[in-house]
C-alpha cells in the first residue's frame, strides 16, 4: 500500500482508540486526538488518496480561489464547487437582518448564481484564506487631525507574490512563511482558518539527484541506475530544459482537522500548492509535511471510517500541470493513473 493511505488508515486508527469526546461549534460532537504529523516525499507519487474516490476538481477549484485572493462564494459555485456554501448560508440565516431562513439553502445557493447583486452582498464570507494570503491588510501611518485618527498610506501586503519573490532571491531564508491567522480581522471572518500557515524550505539537490532528475527528463526511465559521479551530464544543455539545482519542502500547520472529509483534501492540495510554487521557482518538489493540532472524527462519520480502515489502496498517481499562472489562480492539470475505490458519502458539518 502507498505511504499516504497507510499513514491516513493509521490515524483514523489512532482517533477511534485513543479519541476522547469531545463537544464542537456545530453540536454534532467529535472524538478527538492532539497533536499529529504526517509526511510524504513527493517523488514517491502525487499524495491523493485511494482508499476512496477523491473529488479533485472541488479539490482544486478552492485552491484557484484561495490564490485568486477571492473570498465570495460565487466563483466556487459558478464552477460546482460547493464546500463552503453550508457556511454561506448560516451567515445569511444568522444576520440581524434575516432572524430566520427566508429560502432554503438550495434557493440561496441558485441566487448566489443567478444574482449578482445578491452574490456580491451574501456570497461574502469575509477576510478569509484568499484574503490574508494575497491581500493582509496593512495600516499605514496614524496620524490624529484634532480630534479625528487618520489612516495614510494604507496597503496590503501580497504574502504569495513576496514568498515567490523571496524564494529567487534568498531561498535559504528561515522566514519563508505565509499565514491566514490576522488576529485583528478573525471576527470578520465568516470561519477562521483551520490550515493557518505554512512555510517552505529549500536545499541543493546533491550532483545525483539532479542527475536522477535529467534522465527522468530527457531519456527513458531506469537509465539513472548509471550514475557515474566521474561523468556527469551538461545539467544546462541548452537543448534540454536546465535541471533545477534546488528541492523545495512546504509544512503547513493545522488547528482543525475534519479527519475524514477535509484532511484529505488539505493534504492534496497543499501538494499541488508545493507542486505549483517549484515550478514557478524552478526546484523540484522534496517533502510535504502537516503538523495537525486538534485532530478529530466527527461523531457521525466513525462508521465511515472504520469501512475506509479494511480497504487497501493503490500506487499512488502523478500530475503534472500546464499553463500555470500562480498569481493569477490559473492553472491545468493532467492526473495520470490515479485509481481508487470507491466514494465513502459522509455529511457536512458546518
Amino acid at each position: 500500500m502507498n505511504n499516504i493511505d497507510k499513514q491516513y488508515k493509521e490515524l483514523l486508527s489512532t482517533i477511534l482508540e485513543h479519541g476522547v469526546d469531545k463537544s464542537d461549534r456545530t453540536g454534532t460532537g467529535t472524538k478527538s486526538i492532539f497533536g499529529y504529523t504526517i509526511r510524504h516525499n513527493m517523488k514517491e507519487g502525487f499524495p491523493l488518496l485511494t482508499t476512496k474516490k477523491m473529488a479533485v476538481k472541488t479539490m482544486m477549484t478552492e485552491l484557484k480561489w484561495f490564490l485568486k485572493g477571492d473570498t465570495n462564494i460565487k466563483y466556487l459555485v459558478d464552477n460546482n464547487c460547493h464546500i463552503w456554501d453550508g457556511d454561506a448560508y448560516k451567515k445569511y440565516c444568522d444576520d440581524s437582518q434575516y432572524p430566520y431562513p427566508v429560502i432554503t439553502q438550495p434557493e440561496f445557493i441558485h441566487k448566489i448564481k443567478t444574482d449578482e447583486d445578491f452574490a456580491k452582498t451574501w456570497g461574502e464570507l469575509g477576510p478569509v484564506y484568499g484574503a490574508q494570503w494575497r491581500g493582509w491588510f496593512q495600516e499605514g501611518e496614524q496620524v490624529f487631525e484634532g480630534d479625528t485618527l487618520q489612516v495614510y498610506n494604507e496597503k496590503s501586503v501580497d504574502q504569495i507574490k513576496n514568498l515567490l519573490e523571496q524564494l529567487k532571491k534568498n531561498p535559504d531564508s528561515r522566514r519563508l512563511m505565509v499565514s491566514a491567522w490576522n488576529v485583528g480581522e478573525l471576527d470578520l471572518m465568516t470561519l477562521p482558518p483551520c490550515h493557518y500557515g505554512f512555510q517552505m524550505y529549500t536545499r541543493l539537490l546533491t550532483d545525483k539527484e539532479r542527475y536522477e532528475y535529467w534522465f527522468k527528463n530527457n531519456y527513458e526511465t531506469g537509465m539513472e541506475r548509471y550514475f557515474d559521479p566521474k561523468n556527469l551530464p551538461d545539467f544546462d544543455d541548452t537543448r534540454h530544459e536546465p535541471t533545477p539545482k534546488r528541492a523545495i519542502s512546504l509544512m503547513w500547520n493545522q488547528r482543525s482537522v475534519d479527519t475524514f472529509l477535509g484532511l484529505p483534501f488539505n493534504i492534496s492540495s497543499y501538494a499541488t500548492l508545493l507542486t505549483l510554487i517549484a515550478k514557478e521557482v524552478h526546484m523540484i518538489p522534496d517533502q510535504l509535511i502537516g503538523n495537525l493540532g486538534d485532530v478529530h472524527l466527527y461523531q457521525n462519520h466513525l462508521n465511515q471510517a472504520k469501512e475506509q480502515i479494511k480497504r487497501d489502496g493503490y500506487d499512488l498517481p502523478h500530475i503534472n500541470f500546464q499553463n500555470v499562472n500562480l498569481l493569477g489562480g490559473e492553472f491545468k492539470y493532467e492526473l495520470i493513473n490515479y485509481n481508487y475505490k470507491p466514494t465513502i458519502k459522509a455529511p457536512l458539518s458546518n
